[in-house]
């Protein structure tokens, strides 16, 4: 089960701006596969697709993700679970496996300055620089913005 505290003063507002992360199940390391990594990334833009969200920035990191979006109609806890079922129900049938895959829960952050949505978009597509898998901002082939980013 999710830890209490990480829902305790969630909100779910339309049109706000969300930073979410989720995990792996024990912090396996997936998405050191290249076609895992990109099931994913399929998963992440189908929620664009299909009317959930309108996404800004996201990168799949080996054993997690980082999201910001615009959260349109559904609620935050359905975007989230409709991601994290979907993505895992069709690795588990990919890799021919069956069990968890994400961890229960997510951290998410409501953005409370539309201002600073590029800073934050920018800090998100460092992560790969950061842990030593890309060295350029446009070098990692899981990460997606919606600007340029230098």
């Amino acid at each position: 089960m999710a830890s209490p505290s990480l829902q305790r003063g969630r909100i779910s507002c339309a049109g706000s701006y969300y930073v979410v992360t989720t995990v792996t199940a024990q912090r396996a390391r997936l998405f050191v596969d290249t076609a895992n990594a990109q099931e994913v990334c399929h998963w992440l833009r189908a929620s664009d697709d299909q009317g959930r969200t309108d996404s800004l920035a996201w990168v799949v990191m080996p054993d997690h993700i980082h999201w910001m979006f615009r959260l349109r109609d559904t609620p935050l806890s359905i975007v989230l679970r409709t991601f994290k079922s979907r993505s895992a129900k069709a690795l588990n049938q990919s890799n021919r496996t069956r069990g968890t895959v994400w961890q229960p829960g997510y951290y998410d952050q409501l953005q409370r300055d539309d201002r600073h949505l590029l800073a934050e978009a920018t800090y998100i597509l460092a992560n790969p620089l950061r842990a030593g898998l890309a060295t350029g901002m446009n070098d990692y082939p899981f990460a997606w913005c919606r600007w340029p980013v230098p």
